[in-house]
């Protein structure tokens, strides 16, 4: 029997497990798929990683490596190659997770809380729909990172890169690097998904062109393999525009187009699912609509930098320590319920829901916009009917979706609040 099982062992599942252990809580399970702990990291081996958290520059691996390393000694238990196959209904308090091993075949676990940080997989050819041959040659771009930094495989030699997420715009660099000539990355929007410092980075120092408001239209094959690609420009529908076609003769398309948070245990859970983020929806705890269930991370949006996730899954950790500290009984009689919602320009924001009077002194909400914002400022109200009050203004001197924001409400601002909602407004000028 676990005070916390946690679901995951990637960056999200290791930062969460040392904010529950620096909380208190010692009977701690880490359950990861794969056959060692890191997830995505361990195939990250370019460096940008840990500005925030440590102020050095690390490397993917190293960055895991300093989680793993602070976690040594905790007596913190992990399993490693097994697969979570059900997350039980709670019985008097605790919840039994069912799951399979390598090694200790089929087991059924007891918790008092549990942590979802199963991370995020990439959208594949099939889910946006390319016309064309379907033959060797197209990979995810994360396949293709996996392939070449850990398994020694060059996947191509001529490359064109669908979708400019930082995954893509990496393995840009990465391939070029390797000898292979990266002709194009083809970008659906009019603006890119990825970091701005991974388009200079990647993109302009190595000279490869970024194609906005285009994508492929269709994939040509010889041999089985991929020959030729065709990319058309698209109006402001997004259709592709007649006439307008570049055709790239190439053997291998990458594709770096979005990232889905892996919820399929979530939603048979029956926890609510969030249609915007594809996450489940938190309160300011990171606590799910379940009891005693929380989660962090990719699972629950997609983040830029592994920094925030690690933040982020800290504090959902000290979150559910603090829940197994209080018997399975979190206080919320007599707290009001307020749901945060968002106004043109803004996609989502995280947490979607709050509940006041806050845990902490302040409340850290993060948003993503549908455009591109020069300078502006984001609009806190307080809503009541039909009235609502101005609570605090926060200014942005630039804003892009590829880029996720943040914002830190002081607590006392939401003291006395009588309001059912929170909005959330991008205001221009």
């Amino acid at each position: 029997m676990y005070e916390l099982i946690i679901l995951g062992g990637g960056p999200a599942g290791l930062a969460a497990a040392l904010g529950a252990y620096q909380n208190g809580l010692r009977k701690i399970l880490i359950i990861e798929r794969d056959k060692e702990l890191g997830g995505i990291l361990n195939q990250c081996i370019h460096n940008g990683f840990g500005l925030h958290t440590f102020r050095e520059e690390l490397t993917g691996p190293e960055y895991a490596w300093r989680y793993i390393e602070r976690l040594r000694g905790t007596g913190i238990e992990i399993m490693t190659d097994a697969m979570v196959l059900k997350i039980g209904e709670a019985e008097n308090g605790y919840r039994t997770i069912h799951a399979v091993s390598a090694g200790r075949g089929c087991l059924a676990l007891t918790c008092r809380a549990l942590v979802l940080a199963m991370g995020c997989r990439e959208r594949p050819r099939g889910a946006i729909g390319i016309p064309g041959d379907r033959p060797a040659g197209v990979f995810t771009a994360g396949t293709a990172q996996r392939y070449i930094n850990l398994d020694g495989y060059l996947v191509g030699k001529r490359i064109v890169i669908l979708g400019s997420g930082d995954i893509g715009l990496i393995m840009a660099r990465r391939l070029t690097l390797e000898g292979a000539k990266v002709l194009a990355c083809v970008e659906l929007m009019p603006y890119s998904s990825g970091l701005t410092r991974n388009i200079v980075q990647c993109l302009e120092d190595y000279g490869i062109p970024l194609y906005l408001s285009h994508t492929v239209t269709d994939i040509e094959a010889s041999n089985g393999r991929v020959s030729r690609v065709t990319v058309s420009a698209v109006d402001e529908n997004r259709r592709p525009v007649p006439g307008s076609e570049r055709r790239f003769n190439c053997d291998t398309l990458l594709l770096s187009v979005g990232l889905i948070p892996e919820n399929e245990l979530s939603r048979a859970a029956g926890i609510r699912i969030d249609p915007r983020t594809n996450g489940p929806i938190v309160f300011e705890n990171m606590e799910t609509t379940t009891l005693g269930i929380f989660a962090c991370g990719n699972v629950v949006h997609v983040h830029d930098l592994v920094d925030y996730v690690s933040a982020e899954s800290e504090y959902a950790g000290a979150s559910a320590a603090e829940y197994v500290r209080a018997a399975g009984r979190m206080a919320v009689s007599g707290r009001t319920q307020l749901e945060i919602r968002t106004g043109p320009g803004l996609t989502y924001t995280v947490p979607q829901l709050v509940r006041l009077p806050l845990p902490a002194d302040r409340l850290g909400i993060y948003f993503r916009t549908n455009r591109v914002y020069g300078k502006c400022r984001i609009d806190v109200s307080a809503l009541s009917g039909e009235n609502r009050r101005l609570i605090q203004s926060f200014p942005k001197e630039y804003m892009t979706p590829g880029e996720m924001q943040r914002i830190s409400l002081p607590g006392d601002r939401l003291k006395d609040q009588d309001c059912s909602a929170l909005l959330l407004e991008c205001q221009e000028g």
